[in-house]
C-alpha cells in the first residue's frame, strides 16, 4: 500500500475529452487503459480516491487460473465448455502479465511457481478426487500427490497445478501507469463520478461535480458497479476476507501457492523480502460483509492455523482485510453494461481479482476497439445461469433480512452510552443513526441507510468504517463513501456534540 502507483495524479480540473474514460483505477481499470493505449486510444482514468488505493492494494496476489471455488462447482453451473474457456482466459491473463512486465521492464517480483490444493486436516479426500476429475475434463494440467511440504501434511491428498504465478501488484501497476502516461494517457485521483449520459451522437458524458469528461466509450471498473442499481448487484454478494503477513527465513518453505479445502479456505504464498527474510502471506476467515465484527477472533484463528502448518513463521508484521464480490456462478461480469451501448463494466472478481482484472482488460478493450474475443460469452454481464438459482436466492435473502433490521431496537439506547473509539447503531425515533465517537470524544452521527438502495449499515471496528451487507458499500466515519456502489455520502443526523 506504500507504493505510489501514480505520483503525478491530481483531481480532475475543468472538462476534458478523450476516446475512452475509465472509472476505477485498480488492476482492471489500469490494465484496460494500458490495452486501449496500446491500441492508439486516448484514455483518461479517474478514481474517487488515490490511484490503486482500493481493493487491489489489499490482494494477496495469487495468479491462479483455475476457479477458486473449485472447477467441479463451476462445471455444475456452467458446463464443461464454459469452464474450459474460463480456465483458458484466466491462464491467458497470467501469460499477459508475464509478457507485459517483460515488455515494460517492470520490477514486480513476478515469478512462475506451482500451486497446491490440499486436503485440509481431518477432512475427507473425496473433494480432491472430484476436483481431479473436473480439472482433467477441462484439459488443465494437474498432478495428484500424497503429501505436501507443510507440517502435518505428509499424508494429505493434494493436486499440483503447474505454471501458476504471483507478483507485487502495485509495483506492476506503477509500471503500467508510466507506460500509459508515455502514450498521453492521464490519471485523476480524488474525483468522484456522479452521473453518466449516453447521447444520441454516440458520445458518453460522465459528470464529477461541475466537471465533465466526454468520450466515445466508458468503462466502469469500480469493484462494485456505479452505473446501475440492480441489474448486476442481485447476481453477486460482497464477502470480507482477512490476511496477515509473517516474517519467515528464506528457504523455510517451498515457494509456491497453497490452498486447503475448507470453506472458507486458507490461502498462502511468499513475498520476497530483504536479506535472509521473506514474508509469508496467509489469508482466510471470510464472511459476508457486514455480518460479523470479530476480526480479532478471525486473525487469532488464522495465526493458529499458520503456526500449526508452518512452524517456521516468525513475527506477525502486517494485518489487513479486503472485500471480494462473489458472483452466483463464479465468473465476473465483463462487457457491455446491460441496457447500455457505449458503457462497459468490470465487476464480480470472485476472489480472483488479479487474473479477472487482466481478462477484463483484454475483453473490454477488444470490444471497444472492434476486435474479436473468444471469451466474451463466459463473462457476458447479461447472462442467465439457471443452474445457479440456489446461489441467487441464498445471496439475495441478505437484503430481505437486512431491511427487517430497521424494525429492531438499536444496539445502544442513546448516543451518551457510546464509548470513545466505538461505533454503534442507535434508534432515533422512527429512524436509525450510525454513530461513532472518536478517541478524543467527538461524536459523528450519520444516517444508518446506505445511499445505494437504503440497506441497513453495520459497524466494522477493524477498518473503522460502516459496511453495507447488501452490495458492499463502505463509508468513513464522517459518511464519505469509500467503496462502490454508493456514490453519495450518508446524511448527517444532528446530535448534541456531533462533529459536522
Amino acid at each position: 500500500m506504500d507504493v505510489a502507483v501514480a505520483p503525478n495524479a491530481t483531481p480532475l480540473q475543468g472538462s476534458k475529452e478523450c476516446d475512452v474514460v475509465i472509472i476505477g483505477a485498480a488492476i482492471a481499470g489500469i490494465s484496460t487503459a494500458y490495452e486501449l493505449a496500446l491500441g492508439g486510444s486516448r484514455v483518461i482514468v479517474v478514481d474517487r480516491g488515490k490511484i490503486a488505493g482500493g481493493i487491489t492494494a489489499r490482494t494477496t496476489a495469487h495468479l491462479a487460473p483455475l476457479c477458486d471455488d473449485l472447477t467441479s462447482a463451476m462445471i455444475s453451473f456452467r458446463g464443461e465448455e464454459m469452464s474450459r474457456l474460463f480456465y483458458e482466459s484466466q491462464a491467458a491473463a497470467v501469460d499477459r502479465i508475464e509478457e507485459i512486465q517483460k515488455r515494460e521492464s517492470i520490477d514486480c517480483d513476478f515469478r512462475r511457481l506451482d500451486g497446491y490444493l490440499f486436503q485440509a486436516l481431518n477432512t475427507d479426500s473425496k473433494i480432491i478426487e472430484d476436483e481431479l476429475e473436473a480439472v482433467r475434463k477441462i484439459g488443465a494440467p494437474v498432478d495428484r500427490l500424497v503429501g505436501i511440504p507443510l507440517a502435518h501434511c505428509g499424508q494429505q491428498h493434494a493436486l499440483r497445478y503447474t505454471r501458476q504465478g504471483t507478483f507485487h501488484p502495485l509495483r506492476y501497476l506503477k509500471g503500467l501507469v508510466a507506460a500509459i502516461e508515455a502514450k498521453s494517457g492521464s490519471f485523476h485521483s480524488d474525483t468522484v463520478v456522479e452521473g453518466f449520459e449516453e447521447r444520441d451522437d454516440g458520445k458518453v458524458i460522465i459528470t464529477a461535480g461541475s466537471r465533465t469528461i466526454t468520450a466515445r466509450a466508458a468503462v466502469v471498473a469500480t469493484n462494485a458497479p456505479i452505473v446501475d442499481r440492480f441489474a448486476l448487484h442481485t447476481k453477486m454478494a460482497p464477502y470480507r476476507t482477512y490476511a496477515m503477513a509473517f516474517s519467515i527465513p528464506k528457504g523455510a518453505i517451498l515457494d509456491a501457492l497453497y490452498w486447503d479445502t475448507l470453506d472458507p479456505y486458507h490461502y498462502v504464498r511468499l513475498q520476497p523480502g530483504d536479506g535472509r527474510t521473506d514474508f509469508l502471506i496467509v489469508g482466510g476467515g471470510d464472511h459476508k460483509s457486514g455480518e460479523a465484527d470479530d476480526a480479532e477472533v478471525r486473525f487469532q484463528a488464522l495465526e493458529a492455523w499458520t503456526r500449526n502448518l508452518i512452524p517456521a513463521a516468525q513475527n506477525v508484521t502486517h494485518r489487513w482485510s479486503g472485500q471480494v464480490l462473489d458472483t452466483i456462478d463464479y465468473a465476473g461480469f465483463i462487457g457491455r453494461n446491460p441496457g447500455s451501448n457505449k458503457i462497459y463494466v468490470h465487476t464480480g472478481d470472485s476472489g480472483q481479482g488479479m487474473t479477472h482484472g487482466v481478462v477484463g482488460a483484454m475483453i473490454n478493450s477488444a470490444l471497444i476497439l472492434g476486435r474479436e474475443t473468444k471469451w466474451a460469452d463466459v463473462y457476458e454481464p447479461s447472462r442467465k445461469t439457471p443452474a445457479a438459482i440456489g446461489n441467487f436466492l441464498r445471496e439475495n435473502v441478505t437484503a430481505v433480512k437486512n431491511f427487517a433490521e430497521y424494525l429492531a431496537p438499536g444496539e445502544l439506547a442513546d448516543v451518551s452510552d457510546l464509548k470513545a473509539g466505538h461505533g454503534a447503531i442507535i434508534r432515533q425515533g422512527t429512524s436509525k443513526i450510525a454513530a461513532y465517537r472518536d478517541p478524543s470524544g467527538a461524536l459523528y452521527a450519520r444516517s444508518a441507510a446506505c445511499t445505494h438502495v437504503g440497506c441497513h449499515l453495520h459497524w466494522n471496528s477493524f477498518e473503522t468504517c460502516w459496511d453495507c451487507p447488501c452490495h458492499g458499500s463502505h463509508f468513513a466515519i464522517d459518511g464519505t463513501p469509500l467503496n462502490a456502489p454508493a456514490i453519495g455520502p450518508l446524511a448527517e443526523e444532528h446530535q448534541a456534540g456531533t462533529t459536522p
